[in-house]
């Protein structure tokens, strides 16, 4: 119970369709299995509330929350919803995120209209998110914000708005960090590897038209640790530990959950 009688949002507690858990979901679980009260935040509502439903069944407290995250009314409405329902807020996860999906492309073939998008959704949301929340944790002198950035910052990756946006978001939470240290706020931000999830295996899957189980071969190929994606749960582990007590002197850190990709030299 690292995280009792704490109030955590998780924006992108649903997900994608595909085969799998995804980090959001496997985040809000973790969180209230942990003792949380989650609100669990996604812009497809059945889908965040198939995510509370899971935690009610492990007896957790969870509310589902519907909010585009590319619009600040949106989620100034999120934040406001969990402070009035729970007194507090003490955990704010960004974990939404958009690639392919989202029109992505690399740097020859990427339009105006999906490059504002990736922007919106990755960056403009977590920017807005932590406008709002810090206000209430800065009154009370306690807060941890964690935001999912990728690999892809410190790797060759292709597909220009989807890089330049999570390398924004590592130098955004650095600035987090210094300038909320003084209200007792930690920020740090989690460099998820290749992973198995619906959002980066299925999504490929289906932009490629290829088999699932091809696409999983041929990630697992490229990760040093037992040539094996990670999971979901991985990540919602790394988010748990910076979210704790455990991680009370840990803040503007960037941590890669990668499987060793990152020390891969040459």
């Amino acid at each position: 119970m690292r995280l009792k009688d704490r109030v955590a949002i998780v924006v992108g507690a649903g997900q994608s369709p595909g085969e799998g858990m995804g980090n959001g979901r496997a985040t809000a679980l973790t969180f209230a299995r942990e003792g949380a009260k989650v609100l669990c935040v996604d812009h497809n509502l059945a889908s965040a509330q198939e995510t509370v439903d899971l935690i009610r069944q492990g007896q957790g407290i969870a509310e589902a929350f519907r909010a585009d995250v590319t619009k600040e009314g949106d989620i100034k409405n999120m934040i406001a919803d969990a402070h009035q329902r729970w007194g507090r807020i003490d955990i704010l996860h960004n974990n939404v995120g958009v690639s392919l999906s989202g029109g992505d492309a690399e740097l020859g073939d990427i339009s105006e209209e999906a490059f504002d998008r990736c922007t919106a959704i990755n960056l403009k949301s977590c920017i807005f998110a932590a406008k709002h929340v810090l206000p209430i944790m800065r009154k009370q002198e306690s807060g941890a914000i964690i935001n999912i950035s990728s690999m892809a910052v410190i790797t060759t990756y292709p597909y220009v708005a989807y890089k330049a946006t999570k390398a924004a978001m590592v130098a955004f939470t650095e600035q987090l960090a210094y300038q909320n240290a003084q209200y007792g706020i930690r920020a740090n931000v989690i460099l998820p590897g290749l992973m198995n999830t619906p959002m980066a295996v299925d999504t490929r899957a289906r932009e490629f038209k290829k088999p699932r189980a091809e696409v999983e071969a041929e990630r697992d190929s490229k990760v040093p640790l037992r040539k094996k994606m990670g999971t979901g749960w991985d990540v919602a582990n790394a988010a748990l530990f910076l979210a704790s007590d455990e991680a009370n002197f840990i803040t503007g850190v960037t941590l890669p959950v990668d499987g060793g990709a990152s020390v891969r030299r040459g």
